[in-house]
Formats: structure tokens, sequence, C-alpha cells
């Protein structure tokens, strides 16, 4: 399954073409997976979403590696599982930043296995680590990647800072109008 988000404004050089590659092993990790092409498509940043199968699809996992900066890819975000290879054996076939998303799987150890297997990487080859089931910090990491040279998406990532600290904030007025203190 492959979608493309469009863009919103024609003055970037953001086309159609996904600039971020979200892929999984298993279509059980979509329900992780999923929160990250959810705020890619808020942010307004092109990207796909498919599956990529170190163990089953061996060759699929190559070739998605090799031509992603062909096809236009600026980021891979990567989820993993249990002993998590997609993210670093998809960062071994492309110079493009690989973003490791670590999923409490049913085969993991609560999801400290697949950490581990993305933080081991060895030097040369690195796989930026978020946390378990992280995968909106992933979206958000990429589009801060994208935003180094894009002042769109440098000021839709101010505004979801600020929308964050509102919902804070908010929160502690609950509180205090509940009898609770911030202090």
């Amino acid at each position: 399954m492959t979608t493309a988000s469009p863009a919103t404004s024609a003055a970037d050089d953001y086309r159609d073409t996904p600039l971020v590659g979200i892929v999984m092993g298993s279509q059980s990790d979509l329900k992780i997976m999923s929160a990250a092409a959810e705020l890619l498509r808020q942010f307004g940043v092109p990207h796909e979403i498919t599956l990529v199968s170190p163990h089953r699809t061996p060759y699929r996992l190559i070739e998605y590696g090799e031509t992603a900066r062909k096809r236009g890819m600026r980021v891979i975000i990567a989820g993993g599982g249990g002993a998590a290879h997609l993210p670093g054996m998809l960062a071994a076939f492309t110079t493009l930043p690989v973003i490791g998303v670590p999923i409490n799987s049913s085969t993991s150890i609560h999801g400290i296995d697949s950490v581990l297997s993305m933080l081991q990487m060895p030097s040369g080859v690195p796989v930026a680590t978020v946390a378990i089931d992280g995968a909106a910090s992933a979206a958000v990491l990429a589009t801060q990647m994208l935003a180094l040279s894009n002042a769109r998406l440098a000021d839709v990532l101010e505004k979801h800072r600020t929308s964050l600290k509102d919902k804070v904030m908010r929160t502690i007025e609950e509180l205090r109008k509940g009898g609770f203190s911030d202090e």
C-alpha cells in the first residue's frame, strides 16, 4: 500500500513525489506506524507508506533502499519489532537518513530488544532512533530534517510546537480550577 500526500504550496520545491518513506515489516505494525503518516499528512509532507519485510521480501528491501534517493526520498522512517532488522538493513542500502521506530510487538521483549538493535548499529551506518512506538516523534524528526531547507515546514513545526505548549497550559488551567497547583 503506497500513498502520497499532496503538497500544500506551489512555492516549495516539494511536489507530489514522496519525500518520506514510511516502511514496516508487517501489517501488524500499521497501528503504530500510521501515526507517522497522519502527522506528515497534517504537516503537508508528501510521503508513502508500505511493507518491506527484511526476512520475507529481502530483495524488495534492497531495491527500496537502493532506489529511495533516485525516487526523490529524503528521509526513511522504518518500524521494527523483535529483532528489528528493517531500519538497520535499510540504512545499509541507502545514504539517506533512516529513523528507526522500535515497536513493542508480540515477538519483542517489551520493545527493548528493538531499541538495542537500532542503537547498536555499526559505526558509519547509523539509525536515528525514537522511543518505543514513537512513530509520531519520527514524523516530527523527519520534518525537522526537511525543514532545514524549507521555510514553510519550519513554520509548520513552530505552530506544532506552540500547539503542544498550549495544550499543556490548558491542562494546567483545568488542574487549577480543580484545586490542584502546578507549583
